[in-house]
């Protein structure tokens, strides 16, 4: 969809807020200045995340908590509108994704190339920190990265899921050959999945409980999606790779018994990467499996340094972003996307808001 740059010409703004649990409303609130360094965003499209469905439907992640009003969104794309003191590499009118993570750069971890390891980052739409659900964004200008004509705003918003994807698969050190597992068949497992096969997996199984999941799974990249509840994905998987199990299981379900179900599923020395969101905030899985196996296993924060290649990849057709979005709905319809992702309704793969 061709969105239309607007140049601010007034002094509010509307946001969609998060009040509480399931307490969405869309209120009215003042436009900020851009500072040194800084960009004002016309905010374009954002996608709507598992984390944004956790602190709607349970008012937390860990130890991340909805105190008070807050706006969510932090998957986007936007035009820039005004420029701050020092910015010289973007123009008012440029479409950009933009890295919603505003790491400190000067710890350790930072100073390491680890900026999404900041213990001191600045998320959009984590607690505290506002996100973007909203007609503007102030965002430091490094954070965004101008598309090519043939980039729509709804697969630049898609570029920040795709971003975790590849961070999971660099984590796995995953070889041409390899076999994998996906569990999930949400945005986030199939864009895996989807890498995966671009790195060069042979085989690329999945899991999902929901049938319409599956079936999209094994239509857009999966060779084969099993049911963790009625089936036996072990049993199939095993039999499918010869009693070998997979190299690499990614865990990308969240679910209580999908850290247990990865360690059965792979094989001896293989490597299991957690990427899911457990509800309960818990881990669990057999220590004497994970040990008898030797397993390497992985925990996934985010994404690093990944925005350009995920650029590349679907400017040149490697990876279809836009066959993931189901549902288009406007700023008014932030609660109503939430409600179809936490309940699973109307085949919703992927809700993304258009402003």
């Amino acid at each position: 969809m061709i969105k239309l740059f607007n140049p601010v010409s007034q002094h509010s703004m509307k946001a969609s807020y998060l009040y509480g649990i399931r307490d969405v409303r869309l209120e009215g609130c003042p436009i900020s200045t851009p500072g040194p360094n800084e960009v004002l965003l016309q905010i374009a499209s954002v996608g709507v995340c598992g984390s944004d469905v956790h602190y709607y439907s349970e008012g937390r992640i860990g130890n991340q908590v909805v105190n008070s009003p807050i706006i969510m969104g932090h998957e986007f794309s936007a035009y820039v509108t005004q420029l701050g003191a020092g910015v010289e590499n973007l123009n008012p009118g440029q479409l950009v994704a933009v890295d919603p993570a505003i790491p400190c750069g000067k710890c350790e971890l930072c100073r390491m190339g680890h900026p999404n390891l900041c213990p001191d980052v600045r998320f959009c739409g984590t607690p505290p920190v506002n996100g973007v659900f909203a007609e503007y964004a102030l965002m430091p200008a490094e954070n965004c990265f101008i598309l090519p004509a043939s980039i729509t705003s709804d697969e630049g918003a898609l570029l920040e899921p795709l971003g975790v994807a590849i961070h999971a698969v660099n984590l796995s050190h995953l070889k041409p050959g390899d076999t994998v597992t996906v569990q999930g068949a949400g945005p986030i497992g199939l864009l895996i999945a989807k890498v995966a096969k671009i790195v060069g997996a042979s085989k690329v199984f999945m899991t999902d409980p929901l049938e319409y999941r599956r079936k999209f799974a094994e239509e857009y990249t999966a060779d084969e999606c099993f049911d963790p509840i009625n089936q036996h994905p072990e049993d199939e998987i095993n039999h499918a790779t010869k009693g070998r199990g997979t190299d690499i299981v990614f865990e990308a379900a969240g679910g209580s018994d999908s850290p247990q179900q990865a360690t059965d599923i792979v094989r001896f020395g293989g490597k299991v990467i957690l990427t899911g969101i457990p509800a309960d905030d818990n881990l669990t899985f057999s220590a004497s499996v994970a040990r008898r196996k030797g397993l390497t296993i992985k925990l996934v924060r985010r994404m690093k340094h990944t925005y350009p290649r995920s650029i590349e990849m679907v400017r040149t057709g490697q990876v279809d972003l836009l066959s993931l979005i189901t549902h288009r709905l406007p700023l008014s319809g932030v609660g109503e996307a939430l409600e179809l992702l936490t309940h699973y309704r109307d085949g919703v793969i992927k809700a993304v808001i258009e402003m």
